[in-house]
């Protein structure tokens, strides 16, 4: 990655990239985030990550002020979406090739993400025959660093009686992950809301010729695009 100026390699910290992968992952729809939200997401006290976010703003990765929340620069953004690439990749490959289960892999990548050379990541893209998604469904940002996503809702917000495919869900929890696979609900799985209980009750849907009653916990982390005429 080059400095602002493009004429020098800016080295990153793995606990750099982590902060950028986290602050791009909570703001993908451009917004900022409050540091309390990255101070959850990544597991860290407010005051290291007050400290952390002074150091990215003095290296020109994110803008911040006071109670306006945290973003990514333009420099920053580049660099979040090549670790996200590394992660995304390495999911297909050992799902695809090494066989890892589908919730095993994202730990797995999580390890090996920061250690990986644009070498290394190229050949893994040309031997899989560059994906567009991993296998959680999300997209694959490119080498230049666009990223296609098309418009998605979680499935907790799908009224009854609609038909929707699984688009992508969320990676973060292995445990949840694990229960999505055993239902079905993975990408491009297709379903139809059944009925919805009322004050945030459990959901049922229908996959196939069997209906799963699932919480609004699960429900909230799958992400769904809606069948034409549903």
């Amino acid at each position: 990655m080059t400095d602002a100026k493009g004429d020098d390699k800016l080295e990153l910290t793995q606990s750099i990239e982590d902060y950028l992968k986290a602050i791009y992952k909570l703001n993908g729809s451009g917004r900022s985030v409050s540091k309390s939200e990255v101070a959850v997401s990544l597991k860290f006290s407010a005051a290291s990550v007050t400290n952390m976010i002074k150091k990215l703003a003095d290296m020109g990765l994110v803008e911040h002020k006071s109670y306006r929340g945290v973003k990514l620069t333009a420099q920053g953004e580049q660099a979040a979406l090549e670790i996200v690439r590394h992660h995304r990749l390495l999911e297909t490959y050992l799902r695809e090739v090494m066989g890892y289960s589908w919730h095993e892999m994202h730990e797995e990548a999580e390890r090996l993400e920061h250690h990986i050379s644009e070498e290394f990541e190229s050949k893994i893209d040309e031997m899989l025959g560059h994906p567009t998604q991993d296998p959680h469904g999300h997209p694959i940002p490119s080498l230049n660093g666009d990223i296609k996503s098309p418009s998605t809702r979680v499935l907790v917000d799908v009224d009854p009686g609609k038909t929707v495919t699984v688009h992508h869900v969320g990676d973060e929890n292995p445990e949840m992950l694990a229960y999505i696979e055993k239902i079905g609900l993975m990408p491009r799985a297709q379903l139809t809301v059944v009925e919805k209980a009322p004050f945030d009750g459990p959901i049922t849907v229908r996959i196939g010729e069997r209906d799963e009653v699932i919480g609004n916990r699960v429900a909230s982390d799958i992400f769904v695009v809606s069948e034409p005429g549903s």
